[in-house]
């Protein structure tokens, strides 16, 4: 027995599973909510963060692309389309695939101007895509560059799901939302944060006080990029 029939055999087993199943749907209905609204915003033309300033960093990154037009009207569709494939059972895998590289792009303009918007959402929604990429396996296998494939067809939803809790895999969900939260209120000791007063929250009665608020002007009041805030920030800090 190879190893891709022992992962069918797994697959299987994995698909049915009620709790499995009803994670999956709760994945679904959660990535196709934040699409239905981010892209119902971008269709009608309005600015997407319309209350973030234009100086900073993700503020004039949006601002830039709210200006591109159809071309941001065209993101919205694909986001709505995204997210009405979602919700119909038949096209979950192509929402999926077509979900997937929309949201790694989000995380890494979020991890990448360090927007507190998305910097802890848009990890957990490429997690929850990955899982439903995972989730219809059956579907996408024949996608992979495998040299064969198995003999697992379709699956098809059982008569009655086994019902025994996965303890291993919803105690691994909790611990990656947990490290994805220590990640997003400490993976970084500087933030921009959404306004000047937040931003300067965050460095009041330390002992790198001025040069944080110097810091943050070079963001919020002079609208410098992040890595020349960052770089001169990191020259006078104690």
């Amino acid at each position: 027995m190879n190893s891709f029939s022992k992962f069918d055999q797994f697959y299987i087993k994995i698909k049915s599973n009620r709790w499995y199943w009803l994670f999956s749907i709760f994945c679904r209905l959660s990535l196709a909510y934040a699409f239905l609204f981010a892209g119902l915003v971008k269709i009608i033309g309005e600015k997407f963060a319309s209350g973030l300033s234009e100086l900073h960093p993700m503020g004039a990154y949006l601002t830039a692309l709210h200006n591109t037009g159809y071309y941001y009207t065209f993101i919205g569709i694909a986001q709505v389309t995204a997210a009405i494939l979602l919700l119909i059972p038949r096209t979950v895998a192509l929402g999926a695939l077509l979900y997937f590289p929309i949201i790694v792009n989000i995380w890494l303009l979020s991890f990448a101007l360090r927007f507190e918007g998305s910097f802890l959402t848009s990890p957990l929604m490429v997690l929850a895509n990955l899982f439903l990429l995972v989730w219809n396996y059956d579907r996408l296998k024949y996608l992979l560059p495998y040299p064969h494939f198995s003999n697992c067809e379709i699956f098809q939803k059982p008569k009655k799901y086994d019902m025994k809790f996965p303890v291993w895999f919803f105690t691994g969900v909790l611990a990656s939302v947990i490290l994805i939260f220590l990640l997003a209120r400490y993976g970084f000791d500087v933030m921009p944060r959404n306004s000047l007063s937040d931003c300067r929250t965050q460095f009041s009665n330390t002992l790198n006080e001025s040069a944080g608020y110097d810091f943050c002007d070079c963001i919020h009041v002079n609208g410098k990029p992040l890595d020349t805030c960052l770089d001169e920030y990191k020259k006078v800090r104690e």
